[in-house]
């Protein structure tokens, strides 16, 4: 089996000869491991998984000093979070979508590494990326603290921008699903470290609506759909499996129980990441980073799991953390 042929079996819980890993890295940790391999093609090193496609930012364009602007116009303050950055002001000061045009879902850098991307690693799983996909996408244009009043003072202007905001995915969807890709991978932040940031009955009435519609394109052309949304968010589980989420990550140990949920919905939802990326990486040791990998490695031998940081690795993670993380994956038996 191939790499892409290993995924699709966790994914649909099948026997694994191993666990798959996607190991993700910010760009001190990238710089960390180029020095150590001595080469800059650190991902040919990871042996990762997973063939990333599309923008999840969206093309950011330099805005002066380290600031950089997306594609929807937002501007993002890099000066401290070299991989994101902060929000810096509103592109929507009030809550009306009239003086705000979309930009077009179809523009062709989204789609241009696609074809190049499939010839050259053809074998890995093939995932479209889209990244701030609705709520996150919402409160980078309106501010996250006037998003969170508008779901009581503005419900009406809310469900516009949600709405406008899948129309935009769907119609990249449509274009994406028209290659040979395995999988639509959205992100959207919806948890802090216990609980929902808008709370169940908001987000069950505003963003599972539109959630669903999404999902759909996934459901109905038969991709994998897989999301990332941090924080304690586990009690969503059972709606979104019903509207055919395949795949959840980052599956935070901190946040939530790993090994009893990958029990409790084996056969339902597969799971991509479990690493400890809050306390195990950054000041566990060696040893502490291979125990907690064998751990997981021993659960997901029958799959339903995706083995991976709960994080792109931070800054702060020794080299020594990071290499017993690579070599612990590098390193079970495969038939």
């Amino acid at each position: 089996m191939n790499k892409r042929e290993v995924v699709k079996a966790a994914m649909r819980h099948e026997e694994v000869p191993y666990v798959p890993w996607q190991i993700g890295l910010t760009l001190e940790a990238r710089e960390l491991l180029a020095r150590h391999y001595g080469t800059e093609d650190v991902d040919a090193a990871l042996d990762n998984h997973f063939l990333m496609l599309g923008n999840g930012y969206g093309y950011f364009e330099p805005a002066g000093g380290e600031c950089v602007r997306d594609y929807f116009g937002v501007l993002w303050d890099r000066s401290e979070d070299k991989d994101i950055g902060v929000v810096r002001g509103q592109l929507l000061p009030e809550p009306d979508l009239r003086n705000y045009t979309f930009p077009d879902p179809l523009d062709a850098r989204f789609f241009a590494d696609i074809e190049s991307g499939i010839r050259e690693q053809g074998d890995r799983f093939r995932v479209f990326n889209l990244g701030f996909s609705l709520f996150e996408r919402a409160w980078t244009l309106r501010g996250m603290e006037e998003l969170l009043m508008d779901f009581y003072l503005n419900p009406q202007f809310v469900r516009d921008l949600l709405r406008a905001i899948a129309d935009y995915n769907i119609a990249q969807m449509r274009e994406a699903v028209r290659y040979d890709i395995d999988c639509i991978h959205f992100g959207d932040d919806w948890g802090q470290q216990r609980g929902l940031i808008m709370g169940y009955p908001l987000w069950k009435e505003f963003l599972y609506p539109e959630l669903k519609r999404m999902y759909a394109v996934g459901v109905e052309t038969g991709k994998f759909v897989s999301i990332h949304s941090c924080g304690d968010v586990d009690e969503l589980f059972p709606d979104l499996i019903n509207i055919g989420l395949n795949c959840f990550n980052p599956f935070q140990p901190e946040v939530m129980d790993v090994h009893a949920l990958l029990n409790e919905y084996r056969g339902r939802l597969c799971f991509y990441g479990g690493i400890s990326t809050q306390r195990t990486l950054p000041y566990g040791t060696p040893d502490d980073v291979r125990r907690e990998c064998r751990s997981l490695l021993e659960a997901g031998r029958h799959g339903g799991l995706i083995l991976s940081p709960a994080h792109s690795v931070e800054g702060d993670v020794p080299l020594e953390n990071l290499a017993a993380l690579i070599d612990t994956v590098q390193n079970q038996s495969r038939s």
